[in-house]
């Protein structure tokens, strides 16, 4: 059996499928490869999807939030 290693990820829950979906469409669009993902069990959110990309990306995240008007519910940093 292989192995992944764990690895620190930033991310950011929603409280509506919508929402995940927008931030999804608009990372695309600018070249981010992250991705949704069901929330991890750690975590609880409204809708049961996350967003998860690399950490070294936080900033750029918050920006196409804010740009975008997503609403997310949080933003967490995590290993999985």
């Amino acid at each position: 059996m292989i192995k992944r290693e764990r690895k620190e990820w930033i991310i950011v829950t929603f409280d509506t499928t919508n929402e995940a979906l927008k931030m999804d469409y608009m990372a695309f669009n600018i070249g981010l490869k992250g991705r949704i993902i069901p929330v991890p069990v750690s975590i609880s959110s409204g809708c049961g999807l996350a967003w998860r990309n690399d950490i070294s990306q936080k900033n750029i995240i918050k920006d196409i939030m804010i740009k975008n008007n997503i609403k997310y519910s949080s933003i967490k940093l995590i290993m999985i």
